[in-house]
């Protein structure tokens, strides 16, 4: 683990000042003499209902009916007692049941018994949380996805709801918007403040009477989204996956303003644009995300969903992605992408991970290279490993990560992980065909991030033919500027995770392997420079948990100059 630097001691001197004001600041608002200022408690009158874009599952009730309560990969046995009354499993489980996302697969069960029991365990919530309170239920980030449920199907909670059911509803709605427009500041950085900024323009343009403050809403979500979405629509955190949970809300709030006969903010359209784009640019061939920076399963149904609701016709349409710091080859049926990027700024680094020039590597809808991904939040003794650069397709040296963790209390309550640092200069070029007489695809990249530890660079170059079926790599390992010799021999490992649903031969006497894919294609692999070998990996981002598959490394020592070549070449 990393000590922190003198530079960064002091940015985070300045995080935690500013916390710490942030605080004293939603406290003074939420006293009695300012609550005021965020209209009515009482929701009265709910002007529109927004879009739930999420999928839904039916069986969520039958599953309630023989007393299980599943939320975020974890299971509670009811027993007859409440959901509020157990003890959660886990973090993510109380975090998931105390924002009511549930509801969703409630009402698309389509019974009346469904719905009383979510109108029940709702009005419960309001009785037993009244007034208010700490902890996990009244965190910025909590309240603002309930309110996003709530909203969303205030129709299915509502509908013939008796005057104590629909007044401690609408009680409880007013309270919790205005006591998270006095509390959002307190929300941790990065997503869950997006969130919370989110949900009180959702408010404010749903309940009656709170237009006055929309104004105010509006200039703070712009704000926050020109902090959290890059000019080229990627997350700050690097974290291409964060981009679908973002639009799913996004999305449904854009069409509440236009349902209002409300301008859409430009800040927001904008951003929703960029992030659409950023979306199609992180699609592998499957319609998956590429595994990059604490991206694992993304939900397919939900990235179609965005997709349609979006404008586009669902393909790439950028060239690169400088902000984000990904580069994108695609050849024929062949595509590349690649990690261009340095580590994100220390307090969106908490899901980042150390696999930067590593790539992932699909043709047609078939995937060939991934990276290991990231686990599911339940799986937290995984988080490490997948991080480390040995669960990525890159170069790893003296049995060190590229990047560092970085141990800091303060720092992973803000991030919600140990966030790393390293690299801190990438530098990259891409080549298309017909450019400086190029007949192939040409990436370019190297990294600092072995220049602190064994004063070492990282280099790599891919070249992908016009056709698609010739994927050519060199990675070189040297000094910065001059030659290097190092006092003793370094090891390293080159990775090639394969795909769980590829296959890998024995070693052939022409030095090759064969890799099978599923429609029966078949990519050789050789490589020269180092010793290859076949070795177990793990792929962490499926749905069923970590799963064992195969990888290709090759090994050896350098003493501060090596060179590596390898290629791939389909059928």
């Amino acid at each position: 683990m990393a000590r922190l630097s003198l530079s960064e001691r002091a940015r985070v001197t300045r995080l935690a000042a500013e916390r710490a004001r942030r605080r004293i600041v939603s406290r003074a608002l939420y006293s009695r003499l300012l609550r005021w200022r965020y209209g009515s408690t009482v929701a009265d009158q709910l002007l529109i209902i927004p879009q739930d874009l999420r999928t839904r599952d039916p069986s969520f009730w039958q599953e309630i009916q023989v007393g299980q309560f599943g939320l975020a990969g974890s299971l509670a046995i009811l027993d007859g007692e409440s959901p509020f009354s157990v003890r959660p499993p886990s973090q993510a489980w109380g975090r998931a049941l105390h924002g009511f996302g549930w509801l969703r697969h409630l009402e698309s069960a389509e019974d009346d018994e469904a719905q009383e029991a979510a109108r029940r365990l709702v009005v419960e919530w309001t009785a037993k949380y009244r007034g208010g309170g700490g902890g996990l239920p009244w965190r910025p980030e909590v309240i603002a996805r309930r309110l996003f449920s709530w909203i969303t199907h205030a129709g299915f909670l509502l509908e013939d709801a008796d005057a104590r059911s629909y007044d401690a509803i609408s009680e409880s709605l007013g309270f919790q918007l205005v006591r998270l427009s006095a509390s959002w500041r307190t929300a941790p950085v990065g997503p869950p403040r997006l969130l919370s900024l989110m949900a009180i323009v959702l408010g404010d343009l749903t309940i009656a009477d709170h237009e006055r403050q929309l104004a105010d809403a509006e200039r703070l979500l712009a704000s926050e989204l020109a902090r959290q979405i890059l000019p080229d629509g990627g997350h700050i955190s690097r974290n291409p996956a964060l981009l679908v949970e973002l639009l799913l809300d996004l999305l449904p709030l854009s069409q509440c303003f236009v349902a209002r006969n409300r301008p859409v903010p430009k800040e927001m359209s904008s951003a929703i644009r960029r992030a659409l784009g950023m979306l199609r640019y992180m699609r592998m061939g499957d319609g998956s995300l590429a595994r990059f920076n604490g991206t694992g399963l993304a939900d397919p149904a939900h990235i179609a969903t965005v997709l349609a609701y979006g404008a586009g016709n669902g393909r790439a349409q950028m060239e690169k992605a400088p902000d984000s710091g990904y580069a994108r080859i695609e050849a024929d049926r062949t595509l590349v992408i690649c990690d261009v990027g340095a580590a994100p700024p220390l307090e969106f680094a908490g899901t980042a991970h150390a696999g930067c020039l590593s790539f992932e590597l699909s043709h047609g809808p078939y995937l060939i290279l991934v990276n290991g991904g990231a686990p599911r939040a339940r799986e937290t003794e995984w988080m490490t490993k997948a991080r480390a650069t040995v669960s990525h397709n890159t170069l790893c040296l003296g049995e060190k990560s590229s990047s560092k963790m970085v141990r800091h209390p303060f720092l992973e309550d803000l991030a919600g992980a140990y966030p790393i640092r390293y690299p801190n200069v990438v530098s990259w070029e891409l080549t298309v065909p017909g450019v400086d007489a190029s007949s192939s695809f040409i990436l370019k990249a190297r990294h600092d991030g072995y220049v602190h530890r064994f004063g070492l660079i990282h280099e790599r170059t891919l070249r992908l033919s016009t056709a698609g079926l010739r994927l050519e790599g060199v990675d070189r390992i040297g000094g910065r500027t001059a030659s290097v010799r190092l006092k003793k021999d370094l090891p390293y490992s080159l990775h090639f995770h394969l795909h769980p649903e590829v296959g890998v031969s024995e070693l052939s006497d022409e030095g090759y392997l064969l890799l099978d894919l599923p429609d029966g294609t078949a990519w050789r692999f050789r490589a020269s420079g180092a010793r290859l070998t076949v070795e177990d990996g793990i792929y962490f981002a499926d749905s069923t948990g970590p799963l064992r598959t195969r990888q290709i490394v090759l090994r050896g020592t350098t003493f501060g100059e090596t060179e590596i070549t390898w290629s791939l070449t389909g059928n």
